[in-house]
């Protein structure tokens, strides 16, 4: 089976990029699983550090270990926006494939040490270990808002150049018009965010690594095949999932209201996941040119 680092090239060389899918529970995870080996494209699947509070982080590794050996894709684990060095260590220790180390907060200096160190620390644990750092600021709840979070910065070309070179990371995640969570306009679908393409293809230029789109909920389908086209390889939905599962789960509480048995009420919210999954990998691995206009 395939590699995550292998996966990433392959992506960079087709011009796709590799669907990001976080999960807290069992449904995410295995819509994403079964929607990918349906399409027969590699999927990622992450938990951030609430996320793996909540759900587990041996637990997490060992079912998606569990899932990826019974269906014989390649399922990769992230553990995405990680804020520690032990929480990066920990899941380095229980197999996860990659990992973000966002310190985004911190001053630029700061933020490179920091991340050097995680990266120092988790490639000495598992040298195969991809490890992402984070510039710039989009937010940080994966939530539906009121209003777009306060102090959003975006990117330079040589701030991402520098932060690669002092830090030896695999992957980038900078802002780039992007942002976590969605506006309420947004899930309603009156309007859309719009990513920076020219920053993004100079970013790349500058940077000469892997690129990761974070918030990508909500977002123009165009700007995100001209995100891929100018470099971007991998691309994180997570507030559309949490939207689905929320919208289609009252939904089935509604139609069996005497209902308790969760397997019988949670087929229908499997499918509306599998639903955006499906939406969402075959616009990522689609050829520009069949990309609906926005």
């Amino acid at each position: 089976m395939i590699t995550l680092r292998s996966a990433l090239q392959n992506a960079e060389r087709e011009h796709v990029a590799l669907g990001h899918f976080n999960f807290s529970e069992t449904t995410v995870l295995r819509a994403a699983a079964t929607v990918a080996r349906e399409l027969n494209l590699p999927v990622l699947v992450g938990l951030s550090e609430g996320e793996r509070e909540f759900f587990g982080v041996p637990q997490a590794a060992a079912l998606v270990k569990s899932t990826r050996d019974e269906l014989g894709h390649p399922i990769f684990l992230n553990a995405d926006h990680t804020h520690s060095l032990q929480s990066a260590e920990q899941a380095a220790k229980a197999g996860f494939d990659m990992i973000v180390f966002d310190r985004s907060d911190l001053p630029f200096e700061k933020n490179v040490a920091e991340t050097r160190r995680a990266a120092e620390s988790v490639k000495s644990i598992n040298p195969e270990m991809i490890v992402e750092g984070e510039i710039g600021y989009i937010g940080t709840s994966s939530a539906v808002l009121d209003k777009a979070p306060e102090g959003i910065t975006l990117t330079s070309p040589a701030e991402a150049k520098q932060f690669v070179d002092a830090t030896g990371i695999d992957i980038l995640a900078p802002a780039v018009g992007n942002m976590h969570g969605m506006l309420a306009s947004m899930v309603s679908g009156e309007t859309r965010k719009h990513l920076d393409i020219p920053r993004i293809a100079e970013i790349k230029k500058t940077s000469g690594v892997f690129l990761t789109l974070h918030g990508g909920s909500g977002t123009v389908d165009r700007d995100f095949q001209l995100a891929i086209r100018a470099g971007v390889n991998i691309i994180h939905i997570n507030t559309e999932l949490r939207v689905a599962w929320r919208h289609s789960l009252e939904s089935a509480l509604a139609a069996h209201p005497g209902e308790v048995a969760p397997y019988k009420i949670l087929p229908s919210v499997i499918a509306a996941v599998q639903s955006v999954v499906r939406d969402r990998l075959k616009l990522f691995s689609a050829p520009l040119s069949a990309t609906a206009a926005p």
